[in-house]
């Protein structure tokens, strides 16, 4: 099982089957001098990475940078185990993030929490990075990756505290990990784009993740590299869906966080009216009951109202 993306530009996108799904999670492959990886997805996909690499007749040892949007495991949970097979690649990661991968061991709780019993099937094994193979980037610094392209950081909260999007000289393409959302491919064959803001906990800020989608409009991108799950080139598009949904998100959360008492009752009840106006809206444009994406928009949602409830209750504690 096979799928690489040519996106133009010198940029390739490897499926990592993240979920045992296609266009879920991917790395994104920069043939520049310095050979560059966008993310690593979850440790269950490396050996798809891999396979991919040497389909597109790169060698393990001429990598020389792994970036990684923010450590998130389905995101960053493998980059530990790659580099075991890459000896001259460094890890560039936001400063936040150095110290989890270094000892993974919050990091992993963390995970466990909101995953529970289906953890080591989705992220087993995480190992540590040293210190020495990492290369922290703080925000607008930049990295030359051949005489003709550099990639600037900017760190762009919202999503997470420790989250970098990186920017693209050549494509003028951002690759944006969680903070603008996740891309539905499955509804691309239905002729519909849509987005949904990924609102995970547990430092999800609603204002930051609209600061940082003026920060790409104001960089002037023309294209973004989601995370999940490839290449958009209408980021007017993405602005606008992620500016229709996040309130809907923000204020259905705080519909639930007063109705119910216990955190598991606000969740399950934002999951469940979020999912039904995701479902009227998408039934509207055509999309029925039974198409596939409900599946993932449902376990989506559901991870994304345990970030919502826990921005609300923070929010409380801060008063």
């Amino acid at each position: 099982m096979q799928n690489i993306s040519e996106l133009g530009f010198r940029i390739s996108l490897i499926d990592g089957f993240d979920l045992d799904r296609r266009n879920r999670t991917g790395t994104y492959v920069i043939a520049d001098e310095d050979i560059t990886l966008v993310e690593t997805s979850a440790s269950p996909s490396i050996p798809h990475l891999m396979k991919g690499l040497e389909h597109l007749g790169i060698a393990l040892e001429d990598i020389t940078y792994i970036i990684l949007t923010h450590i998130h495991l389905d995101h960053a949970g493998g980059a530990g185990l790659f580099l075991q097979h890459c000896p001259n690649a460094k890890v560039i990661v936001h400063p936040k993030g150095a110290r989890h991968l270094e000892d993974p061991t919050r990091l992993i709780a963390g995970a466990k929490a909101v995953y529970g019993e289906e953890f080591n099937k989705l992220f087993d094994p995480i190992l540590p990075i040293p210190f020495e193979k990492m290369l922290i980037k703080q925000d607008r610094e930049s990295l030359k990756t051949s005489n003709t392209s550099t990639l600037t950081f900017y760190d762009t909260p919202g999503h997470a505290n420790h989250h970098l999007s990186i920017y693209d000289s050549v494509s003028k393409g951002m690759f944006s990990g969680d903070t603008v959302g996740i891309y539905y491919r499955e509804l691309d064959e239905e002729g519909l784009e849509f987005y949904l803001p990924s609102t995970s906990p547990n430092q999800f800020n609603p204002e930051a993740m609209l600061a940082a989608a003026e920060l790409y409009e104001s960089i002037g991108v023309e294209r973004i590299y989601f995370g999940h799950y490839g290449v958009s080139e209408n980021p007017k598009e993405v602005y606008k869906q992620l500016h229709y949904w996040l309130p809907k998100f923000v204020e259905t959360a705080k519909s639930a966080y007063r109705e119910y008492a216990s955190f598991e009752d606000q969740v399950a009840a934002t999951s469940k009216n979020i999912f039904t106006e995701v479902a009227v809206h998408l039934g509207e444009k055509g999309i029925t009951a039974d198409h596939p994406v409900f599946e993932i928009i449902s376990m989506d949602l559901n991870v994304c109202s345990m970030g919502l409830i826990d921005y609300l209750v923070k929010q409380e504690k801060d008063r």
